[in-house]
């Protein structure tokens, strides 16, 4: 099963965004998805509320009376939207149920302060020293003709973990989202240059194991 951590301290940072469209794109790929919200708003799930049934099925947790929550019988690929705030005992649970994390970073000055700090603690866990847990970087809301785009370049470079692509400022993900969808449920000329924007992350994420 794979398995990828959506995180970020920062409020804001764009991770429920993230979330629903990676586990968009898994689903229109035919694969048994499931999107689990750790998030005491509930804003995945409350998306996935609104979801036609029409479109690529899209899961949540699978919930017993008693039992822990857990992914759906058959489930091949699972998508999980941290909290803000998220770090320490959290943080090592959730880091112990995935393969990989992506951390979605805004160009604004308190959202590389936040991330940073992230970063740092994330670098230090074991399992990411050892190279069992993969780690990138998504920009998100970037107009590359800002200098806060140019800050947030800078930031990055500053790193050695990939930046898998800077998504551009735009109201598609809020319509989309606003309908149950992602960029991976409406027509390709809607959503095309999204898409592309999307491809460095569709290939890094079929990478994983």
């Amino acid at each position: 099963m794979k398995s990828f951590l959506i995180a970020n301290p920062k409020g804001g940072s764009g991770k429920t965004t993230l979330a629903t469209n990676l586990a968009g794109y898994f689903a229109r790929s035919g694969h048994t998805t499931m999107l689990g919200d750790t998030d005491r708003q509930q804003s995945a799930r409350d998306w996935l509320s609104i979801r036609s049934e029409l479109l690529p099925p899209i899961h949540s947790w699978e919930v017993e009376k008693g039992q822990p929550a857990r992914p759906p019988q058959a489930t091949t690929h699972v998508v999980l939207d941290s909290a803000a705030g998220v770090h320490g005992k959290t943080l090592e649970w959730m880091l112990k149920q995935v393969n990989a994390v992506i951390v979605p970073v805004q160009p604004s000055l308190f959202d590389i302060l936040a991330t940073r700090h992230f970063l740092e603690a994330l670098l230090e866990e074991k399992a990411v020293r050892k190279g069992r847990l993969a780690v990138a970087v998504i920009g998100m809301r970037v107009d590359p003709r800002t200098r806060a785009a140019g800050e947030l370049e800078r930031f990055l470079d500053s790193y050695e973990l990939p930046v898998l692509a800077c998504l551009r400022d735009t109201q598609i993900y809020v319509q989309l989202a606003a309908a149950g969808m992602t960029l991976f449920d409406v027509s390709g000329s809607r959503a095309e240059k999204d898409i592309a924007q999307w491809q460095p992350i569709i290939d890094w994420v079929d990478r994983q194991e």
